[in-house]
C-alpha cells in the first residue's frame, strides 16, 4: 500500500512539473509566426536568379542531376505573380541535387526580408526537398532580428513550373517559433 501511495505521489509531482514547464514556456513571451510567401527560381532570361556553380563528372548523364550545386538569390513575393506582387525579400543560399534515384534537393537558404514588418530580419531554412512531392517540409534552423532564436518548419508547394524554361514559383508557408 505504501508503495502505491509513493508511486501515486511521484506521478502527481511529475504531472505538476510538466505543467509548470509548459506554463513557463508561455510566460517567456515566445511567439509563433506564420508567413506565406512565394519563392521565384528564375533560370531563364537575361537576369537569372539561380546559377549552377559546380557539378560532378556524372551530373549531366544523371536522370536526377545528381551532384549539381546551385547558388540562388531568388525573389520572395507576397503573391504568385513575380512582376506584379510586392517584393518581400530574397531567398539566398544553395541547393544541391542530392538524390541519385529521385529528384530531391538539399536546401540551405536564408529568407532575407527587405520590406514589411520583418524588414532586416532573416529566417534560415535547411532540409530535403523532394520536388515532385505535393508538400515538402524543411526545418527552420535559426534566424536574426525579429526571428532571433527561431525554430520551426517550412512547407513548400509548387505553384508553377515551366518545363521549357525551368522557371519555378513555389508557395512557402513558414511556421516560426521565436
Amino acid at each position: 500500500m505504501a508503495a502505491t501511495a509513493a508511486l501515486l505521489a511521484i506521478l502527481v509531482l511529475a504531472g505538476t512539473a510538466t505543467h509548470s514547464e509548459a506554463a513557463s514556456s508561455s510566460a517567456t513571451g515566445e511567439k509563433t509566426t506564420h508567413i506565406k510567401l512565394y519563392w521565384h527560381d528564375v533560370v531563364s532570361g537575361p537576369s537569372p536568379t539561380v546559377v549552377q556553380v559546380a557539378h560532378a563528372a556524372t551530373t549531366n548523364a544523371s536522370k536526377t542531376g545528381f551532384g549539381g550545386v546551385v547558388v540562388i538569390d531568388d525573389p520572395l513575393t507576397e503573391g504568385p505573380a513575380l512582376n506584379s506582387s510586392r517584393l518581400l525579400g530574397r531567398a539566398q543560399g544553395t541547393y544541391i541535387s542530392a538524390g541519385k534515384d529521385d529528384v530531391s534537393l538539399f536546401m540551405s537558404m536564408n529568407f532575407v526580408f527587405t520590406a514589411g514588418r520583418y524588414n532586416g530580419s532573416t529566417v534560415a531554412i535547411m532540409g530535403r526537398n523532394a520536388v515532385f512531392s505535393a508538400v515538402r517540409e524543411m526545418a527552420v534552423v535559426g534566424g536574426t532580428g525579429v526571428f532571433r532564436w527561431a525554430r520551426g518548419y517550412a512547407q513548400a508547394r509548387t505553384h508553377t513550373f515551366d518545363l521549357k524554361t525551368g522557371d519555378a514559383t513555389v508557395e512557402y508557408n513558414v511556421f516560426i517559433k521565436h
